[in-house]
Formats: structure tokens, sequence, C-alpha cells
């Protein structure tokens, strides 16, 4: 009875972590990319929150803290709901 109960919850928390979004080394390398590209922002909280976002969805970060979008396409094409850029 024991076994079938500890066999269970195995099962059962194997199926929930499919459900739940790994956290993989994408997540390390935005925080250092969007902090090198924040440097500079004169509202760094914002900046990086928005950078952050844009990072964990397009996987990567332009190079410099202003300008060269066009290292990374799916950052520079991010719209917010005013149609302006979202990625700093």
């Amino acid at each position: 009875m024991k076994f079938m109960f500890v066999t269970l919850l195995l099962i059962s928390l194997i199926m929930a972590s499919t459900f739940v979004e790994p956290l993989n080394a994408q997540s390390g390398i935005c925080g250092s990319k969007c902090k090198a590209r924040c440097s500079k922002a004169g509202i760094k909280d914002r900046c990086m929150k928005y950078c952050n976002i844009c990072c964990m969805k397009c996987k990567c970060v332009p190079s410099g803290t202003y300008g060269n979008k066009h290292e990374c396409p799916c950052y520079r094409d991010m719209k917010n709901n005013k149609n302006k850029p979202k990625c700093p």
C-alpha cells in the first residue's frame, strides 16, 4: 500500500513538472545582459523589467546600452499596446 502511494506521488510530481516552465540558464544570461543594456538608463527598474521580458521571449539582447537592435530582430520588432517599441 505504501509503495503504491509513493509511486502515485512520484508519477503526479513528474506529470505536474511538465506543465511548469523550467528555469533555464537563459534567465541568468538575460539578467547579466539586461544589466549591461540598462546600465545608463534613467529609470533602471523599468528598463530591466522590459529588457528581461524581451530577452526571455527572444533569447537575445542587443549589445551596448542603446541601439544595435539589428542584432536581434525579435527584440527590435516587439511592440507595446501603443505600437511603440517594447524593448529598451
